[in-house]
């Protein structure tokens, strides 16, 4: 696809993913979806107003009626087109930098498209194959008030608030600014937590740090944590859908040991779980213990969702899956990655051991993580071709689901192309950090190298 990757089509605002162009996919999907009433969220980047209302006038131009959410949690707007029976625009970049903007499309039944729907979608875009109403039969804009409060009683009956409450817990939450500044902390409240916050203040700009909640921007968390001698840190990322954590002494727990500990809490024997080509030894090592079955797709969201459906519809049960970035899936609640529903399931064990004794035995493992960015097609391209020759002349088993991962035996690294900024990725994971390091180390040179001379 040209315009939608594994998470919607993101750019820098204003510059790449202007009004006008949102104002186009707007139409795509009012005329692909074809449908009476289609529904409207943001996150809290400073451009998504500007986008939503261009989004809001490109549907109503087809003749659908539309409903604005305003600030919403992507999850809680999935939630809302279960609810409702009506598809959703969310504008939205998740953790891309604040300067970034997206937009990502939820069907009726509250689950992100998959690629063959995205596909119709972009063939009308492209074609510009628009619908378009006569000016007494366009589309009816209306604002939306409660759904967010909805969207947290929802939450509130899906988990077990007797247990956690009775845990008395103290809860360090870091929001990111996000949407989720808008719901978690009242969510955690009625809980029965007692929750103190950092960069709790819905903000476009993202000043406290930013909206990716990966270690280097979570130092204030980890401190909080600390000072206020809380039981766990919990941070999401800037449209809600992730959560990560930090253990009762303030330190960073790995996404890969949250994803590992759920998975060992929900998975049977016979059971099946769906994890990315970056997986962790870690959940392999927690599904053959179990003895459960390990599904591998591409990075993203989408392709998860889709082996997902694939499987439930073999009658295979599937009830959790995700990737170490704190997007986790619970599908017997439903079919979304949901930060604050996450963090509640996390919270349940958390009722009964400390955080650093649940991710104890999924320790032991060091991972890293590079980016280099390109300017160009050539330079992406050059990057990859040089990954493909550097796993050639490896001693490694190769797989190429997506991008090029080596498996060493005892350790693995993994080049793909972001699908969401212009970097390519560089992931590596083993037990001893130098390993780590040299593995990826050994890919940044080679990638480098061929960029400069491309």
């Amino acid at each position: 696809m040209q315009v939608f990757g594994s998470s919607g089509t993101r750019g820098v605002a204003n510059e790449e993913l202007t009004p006008a162009f949102v104002l186009r996919v707007a139409k795509a999907a009012g005329t692909a979806w074809g449908v009476g009433r289609i529904a409207i969220a943001r996150d809290t980047r400073y451009t998504g107003q500007m986008l939503a209302d261009a989004a809001a006038s490109g549907l109503a131009s087809t003749g659908t009626d539309v409903d604005r959410l305003g600030i919403m949690p992507t999850p809680g707007a999935q939630a809302y087109a279960e609810r409702e029976g009506v598809p959703v625009m969310v504008i939205t970049a998740s953790h891309n930098p604040p300067q970034y903007n997206g937009v990502k499309l939820v069907d009726r039944d509250g689950v992100e498209l998959a690629v063959s729907d995205l596909e119709s979608i972009e063939e009308t875009l492209l074609a510009e194959a628009f619908t378009v109403a006569s000016w007494d039969e366009t589309g009816r804009v209306r604002e939306v008030e409660g759904a967010r409060r909805e969207y947290v009683d929802e939450l509130l009956e899906a988990v077990d608030r007797e247990r956690i409450a009775d845990a008395d817990l103290t809860i360090a939450l870091d929001p990111g600014h996000g949407a989720g500044s808008l719901t978690s902390p009242e969510f955690f409240r009625r809980l029965g937590c007692r929750v103190v916050t950092v960069n709790g203040q819905p903000d476009g700009h993202f000043p406290g740090r930013d909206p990716e909640p990966v270690l280097s921007n979570l130092g204030d968390l980890g401190r909080l944590v600390r000072s206020t001698d809380a039981d766990i840190g919990i941070a999401h990322d800037g449209d809600g859908d992730r959560a990560i954590f930090f253990d009762e002494t303030g330190e960073y727990v790995e996404g890969d040991a949250t994803l590992a500990a759920l998975a060992a809490a929900e998975l049977g024997p016979e059971d099946t779980t769906v994890s990315a080509v970056n997986v962790s030894q870690r959940l392999v090592d927690v599904v053959n213990e179990i003895g459960a079955e390990l599904e591998l797709t591409p990075i993203g969201s989408t392709n998860i969702i889709t082996r997902i459906r694939e499987l439930e519809a073999k009658n295979k049960h599937v009830p959790v899956a995700g990737e170490g970035n704190g997007g986790i899936f619970f599908p017997n609640y439903r079919l979304t990655r949901d930060g604050a529903y996450t963090a509640a399931r996390f919270l349940e064990l958390v009722a009964e051991r400390r955080v650093s004794e649940i991710v104890a035995p999924y320790s032991g493992y060091a991972n890293v993580r590079r980016n280099i960015e390109y300017e160009s097609t050539a330079e992406r391209d050059a990057m990859l071709d040089a990954a493909a020759n550097h796993a050639q002349e490896a001693d490694a088993e190769l797989n190429t689901r997506d991008g090029y991962r080596l498996d060493h035996g005892d350790a693995w690294v993994l080049a793909r192309p972001s699908g969401t900024e212009p970097l390519v990725r560089i992931y590596a994971e083993a037990r001893d950090g130098d390993r780590a390091n040299g593995l990826a180390d050994e890919m940044y040179e080679a990638l480098s190298a061929a960029k400069n001379d491309a």
